[in-house]
């Protein structure tokens, strides 16, 4: 004896909580159609959503494509989102009539007319079955979780390659090329269409008009997902691959090991063939493809939940032990199961044997009472099972027609298993099939990326050789010539050649080069024609300068003198016919002067600092000369060839010469110590670097390999 569920309804009916109930999970807002069709049929509609559909974070290059829909040959929507949201982003947007527009669904075409874009004043490309018709917030974006309305052909689809047909149809691929296609989609989404689009020869211009997020469902939405996996009839509508993925991570942290295992055994509803294959990818192990449109949707819910309804519509026990209470105890649960052939009405109790009164004239009234009651009880016995065989008949009837809809039922879902076990058998062989190819794919790719290991090794071995024979010479050239440019130049040359390799050693290379060429860029830059210039210039005026203890030759002054006569009658011949007088007058005047030099230069009173400089003859002085001016030509050398050591030891020792024995007065001096005192304040920056970083990288990566 069971007594009754506390959620039957006293007028027979199940109440809510055993309804069928549908757990929709579109974006908020999107499933108040299907939601309003479903409570019609006697489904309860669970609004449960898997993804939240928000603004793009930057919707600048969203409004500058919109701005200029002349530049492009055709515009494609992947959704009524990115059609709502584009409109959003630019109010007061009038949609010219030479921009056709391509979208993948129904709802996509509703979203459009809404706003003002339909046919025949604008193009609108969509697949077949689209024009026309609303598909109830349901549409195709490109992720192969599209559904229409179910109003078209009964194998219509709205997919990227549905579009992509239809594209081809209305204006021709070909008429693509070299034109942008502006792509208006969410965060991510199949590339399928616009790799299309690009192999074709349009050039693709894609722009984020919103982006998906995972939803965090609230605490009483997750009590009742509890509620309906303990073993309320209930199905799962998923519209997309995305909400799949999204239900599955939400459930693994939120639900119990027992209640995500529930889960997965839990009826499924797919729009789209690619989303039930991500389903059976996730692990549920029911899954129902209804095809596109809100109508096949709900034809697919009405199925699952036929059993449901069929258990609703039947009488509660409650009416059953009504009916019964007046002639009979309380029944079973097994009486209220029972098949038609078991409810036979009760035979009614049997009527008391009839005597006949015996006259007692104190007992007659008595007598008359009991007879009336009996003739009562006997009434009331015969309507009450005459009622109770009419209940039973109607129970009767009713459990034959539920019989022969459940024996319909049977055959259709027989028929239906032996599809599914064909589709299967046929989806195992296909399996194995690509198993087999996926093998010799596999075995070929690694046969490949051997031979391309191979190739980049010896690849890298080669620019290993050349990278080191460039930093070689460039350091060789370095030291002898200075050349920081000529460097600099193989440094660079060198890292180029290295960029190129994918190796982690080349890029420790490429760092010790970027160092070497930071020390070329920062070397002081040091004038060396210039020096070189100073030093000529020092060693050819040598010979002029005057020693200490040399007197000053008089025939110098003699001979200038006497050419001055000389020219003068040179440049004018017609004064040689002068006067004898005047000649003789010149003449003595040349000889009082040289005269005059000889008398003077008898006593000479100067400063010597340097005693042993009066001690040197002529022939030394032809000597010393001769020594200061090697030892400038070896400073010369030493400059060129960036031997600081030598170039300024011979710079102090000509210097030092040239202080002691010569004359520190004279300016011709001056000017040839100042210029020996440039060329040393001037090698102070001969001092270049070295490569020497670069060549130990390279050296290293040699011993590694």
């Amino acid at each position: 004896m069971t007594s009754l569920a506390p959620e039957d309804s006293p007028n027979g009916k199940r109440g809510d909580a055993a309804r069928f109930t549908a757990v929709l999970t579109r974006p908020a807002g999107q499933s108040a159609e299907l939601a309003a069709a479903l409570e019609r049929e006697g489904i309860a509609a669970f609004d449960f959503p898997l993804i939240e559909i928000a603004a793009a974070e930057d919707d600048g290059p969203l409004r500058a494509a919109l701005a200029a829909l002349e530049r492009y040959a055709l515009v494609i929507f992947v959704s009524p989102n990115a059609i709502d949201r584009a409109f959003d982003a630019a109010p007061g947007l009038s949609w010219p009539a030479s921009a056709p527009i391509g979208v993948v669904g129904p709802g996509s075409v509703a979203a459009l007319a809404r706003l003002g874009v339909a046919e025949p004043t604008h193009q609108v490309i969509a697949p077949a079955g689209a024009q026309g018709s609303d598909d109830g917030n349901g549409n195709g974006n490109g992720n192969g979780n599209g559904n229409g309305n179910g109003n078209g052909e009964s194998n219509a689809r709205f997919d990227s390659e549905a579009l992509f047909a239809a594209l081809s149809e209305r204006l021709g691929i070909e008429s693509l090329r070299d034109r942008a296609v502006l792509i208006v989609r969410g965060d991510g989404g199949r590339e399928w269409l616009a790799d299309r689009l690009r192999e074709a020869g349009a050039r693709i211009e894609a722009v984020c008009a919103y982006r998906r997020v995972v939803p965090a469902p609230s605490a009483q939405a997750w009590a009742r997902v509890r509620a309906l996996l303990r073993g309320a009839p209930h199905a799962w509508l998923l519209t997309s691959s995305e909400a799949v993925r999204n239900l599955d991570a939400l459930a693994r942290a939120e639900l119990s090991a027992t209640e995500h295992q529930a889960l997965l055994h839990a009826p499924v509803v797919a729009p789209h063939p690619r989303i039930a294959e991500t389903a059976r990818a996730v692990g549920f192990d029911t899954i129902t493809a209804s095809g596109p449109g809100d109508a096949r949707i709900l034809g697919a819910l009405r199925a699952l939940g036929a059993p449901s309804r069929a258990f609703l519509e039947q009488p509660a026990p409650a009416d059953m032990a009504q009916a019964f209470s007046s002639t009979q105890p309380r029944m079973t649960d097994t009486n209220q199961e029972s098949s038609p052939a078991s409810f036979q009405p009760a035979a009614a109790p049997p009527l008391p044997p009839f005597t006949p009164p015996v006259y007692e004239a104190p007992r007659r009234r008595r007598g008359g009472l009991v007879w009336v009651v009996v003739l009562l009880l006997a009434i009331a016995t015969g309507v009450a099972a005459f009622a109770f065989n009419r209940k039973l008949d109607r129970l009767d009837a009713r459990l034959a027609a539920r019989q022969q809809a459940l024996d319909a039922q049977t055959a259709e879902l027989r028929v239906k298993t032996e599809q599914a076990l064909a589709t299967a058998h046929q989806a195992d062989a296909d399996l194995s099939q690509l198993q087999g190819k996926l093998a010799d794919a596999q075995t070929a790719q690694q046969a490949l990326q051997q031979q391309y290991q191979d190739l980049a090794r010896n690849r890298d071995d080669w620019t290993l050789a050349e990278v080191e024979q460039m930093l070689s010479s460039a350091s060789e050239q370095l030291q002898l010539t200075g050349n920081t440019q000529l460097a600099l130049f193989a440094l660079q040359s060198a890292d180029t050649r290295l960029a190129a390799s994918a190796s982690p050693q080349a890029a420790v290379v490429r760092r010790a080069i970027a160092q070497d060429i930071d020390k070329l860029k920062a070397a002081p830059s040091t004038d060396l024609t210039g020096l070189a210039i100073k030093l000529d210039d020092a060693i050819e005026q040598i010979d002029t300068l005057p020693l200490l203890g040399e007197a000053p030759s008089a025939h110098a002054a003699t001979h200038a003198a006497a050419a001055e006569p000389a020219a003068a009658s040179s440049a004018h011949p017609a004064s040689a016919t002068a006067s004898f007088q005047s000649r003789m007058a010149q003449w003595w005047r040349v000889l009082s002067q040289a005269a005059g030099d000889e008398l003077k230069s008898l006593v000479q009173v100067r400063r010597l600092d340097n005693a042993d400089a009066m001690l040197n003859t002529p022939e030394q002085g032809e000597f010393i000369r001769e020594n200061v001016k090697l030892r400038l030509l070896s400073a010369r050398l030493g400059l060129l060839s960036r031997n600081s050591a030598t170039l300024k030891s011979d710079l102090q020792a000509a210097d030092a010469a040239l202080a002691r024995y010569f004359d520190g007065a004279s300016k011709r001096t001056e000017t040839v110590r100042a210029l020996v005192k440039d060329v040393e304040q001037g090698s102070a920056a001969v001092e270049l670097p070295n490569l020497n970083t670069s060549l130990q990288a390279v050296h290293n990566y040699k011993s590694r390999g």
